[in-house]
């Protein structure tokens, strides 16, 4: 496997499931990303400009290959409405290897 075929886990958040589906049609559409679960919403905790805020967000786990990241990333970047999107990538080192295989082959760019 190559550096640029390597498996990642990106996770991000949105503010309503609209949104977030939004996103991963446009990263299926565009073979960014093999498959994304959009979870149940939850709440996030955290500080934001020197405030402690309390909000309910819908996480996104996105399957990508490393090859593909920067465009993933630049994806959520334009298409989210926070000002710092949460954007955080991990590699996978260990999966089923047919599962992986597919991941890498639906986010090969093709002449479409």
């Amino acid at each position: 496997m190559t550096e640029s075929s390597r498996i990642l886990l990106v996770l991000t958040s949105f503010p309503d499931e609209a949104s977030a589906r939004k996103l991963a049609k446009v990263l299926v559409d565009h073979r960014l990303a093999a498959c994304i679960n959009i979870l149940q919403e939850c709440t996030s905790i955290y500080r934001w400009q020197d405030h402690i805020e309390t909000t309910s967000e819908v996480p996104v786990l996105i399957k990508t290959t490393r090859g593909r990241y920067q465009d993933v990333e630049q994806a959520i970047k334009s298409h989210h409405p926070y000002e710092l999107p949460e954007v955080i990538a991990v590699f996978l080192d260990n999966g089923l290897p047919a599962y992986l295989q597919w991941v890498a082959n639906e986010t090969t760019e093709t002449d479409i």
